[in-house]
């Protein structure tokens, strides 16, 4: 065998080898490439009790309940709902009908643990992946109509999501 054609067999074999570990990686993520989790999301594809991940959708009306520094709250995508406990301060924003990101794990019972609370940062904006989550439900429409009477505070009117 020449010197050329062992050089082409390591570099194949080399190339075919750094395909199968990318491809095994990629295969191992699978679910944990989403950004956050919507109640919707959690029905259909359960997780792990104890897995830590970020549940995202609204604050659900008449929901927020504190204790001293514990607050409950339940988040909302509409359709499916999902009970947080919180201990710790809350953001400025937080508030109920607004969009939230929480970050924790749930536990036995089906309560999600939050770890951390984000607000979305006014009236006008929320995140993307939130606004695509009531697009899907179908709480939230662009333009003059609007969602349907009903719809969360932060649904109504002209919201407009940011990339």
């Amino acid at each position: 065998m020449t010197r050329k054609k062992r050089r082409l067999y390591f570099v194949s074999l080399g190339l075919l080898a750094l395909g199968a570990a990318t491809a095994l990686m990629l295969g191992a993520m699978g679910d944990s490439l989403l950004y956050f989790y919507s109640p919707s999301d959690l029905a259909e594809r359960p997780v792990a009790e104890g897995q830590r991940f970020r549940l995202g959708g609204l604050v659900e009306e008449g929901s927020v309940d504190k204790a001293g520094d514990t607050v409950r709250f339940v988040v909302t995508d509409m359709v499916n709902t999902v009970p947080v406990v919180y201990t710790g301060i809350l953001p400025d924003l937080f508030r109920e009908g607004q969009g939230v990101v929480t970050e924790g794990h749930l536990d036995a019972g089906g309560t999600f643990s939050a770890a951390n609370v984000l607000a979305k940062h006014d009236e006008t904006y929320m995140p993307k992946e939130v606004a695509d989550s009531l697009k899907d439900s179908g709480y939230w429409q662009e333009g003059a109509d609007g969602p349907p009477a009903g719809a969360p505070a932060a649904a109504q009117g002209a919201v407009r999501a940011y990339q």
